[in-house]
């Protein structure tokens, strides 16, 4: 089934500070496992270290929250698509910021997980609203283009082919070949150089 992405809405997690890369959202040292399983107990997992417990994905008010709001450039550095992996084991389902590198951005989308972004005082907006009420709904809306958080809302940017591939469910390669299961074997066996034309013909 083609997954459409359309509204995410729940509770969201303030991420202050520009320019967090990915080696901080998932350390090189976790980088070794053979599938992205569990990854998520290791997101920001030096960030949490050096700050003991006061980091936002420790502090409990947070927990089960699944919209993250940061500020400029998140997800610079190396192309790791881990990074987007681990924040989607711990629950993250939507990035709202004010910049993105665009290899990360790439690699969200790949897995479902849409980044819009705001300008720098809308990213401040929410984040101190979330710190203040850490319990209040917010949502996106790809469908308009808004962010929702409690009374306060905003517009929020994402360029038009990739949001089309949110609102039609395209971003999702392996749901759409299950979607089209019955098309594709059926080109498949009139290929010359497969096993389905192989045995068919034979």
């Amino acid at each position: 089934m083609v997954s459409e992405v359309k509204l995410v809405s729940g509770r969201g997690i303030p991420l202050v500070g520009n320019d967090i890369d990915t080696d901080r959202i998932i350390p090189a040292r976790y980088l070794r496992c053979v599938t992205f399983d569990g990854l998520g107990e290791h997101v920001f997992a030096d960030d949490r270290t050096v700050l003991k417990g006061q980091h936002p994905f420790d502090q409990p008010q947070y927990k089960g929250a699944n919209i993250l709001v940061v500020n400029r450039n998140f997800g610079c550095g190396s192309s790791r698509e881990h990074a987007p992996q681990a924040l989607a084991k711990w629950g993250i389902q939507a990035v709202v910021g004010e910049s993105f590198s665009e290899i990360f951005f790439g690699n969200c989308v790949a897995i479902g997980i849409p980044c819009v972004t705001v300008d720098t005082e809308t990213a401040k907006e929410l984040q101190e609203k979330l710190a203040a009420n850490p319990q209040v709904t917010i949502s996106v809306n790809l469908e308009s283009l808004q962010i929702q958080c409690g009374d306060f809302s905003a517009s929020v940017s994402i360029n038009e082919s990739t949001r089309n591939m949110f609102l039609s469910g395209s971003w999702d390669a392996c749901g759409q070949l299950v979607a089209n299961k019955d098309q594709i074997r059926a080109t498949a066996t009139k290929l010359p150089y497969t096993s389905w034309h192989q045995s068919v013909a034979s």
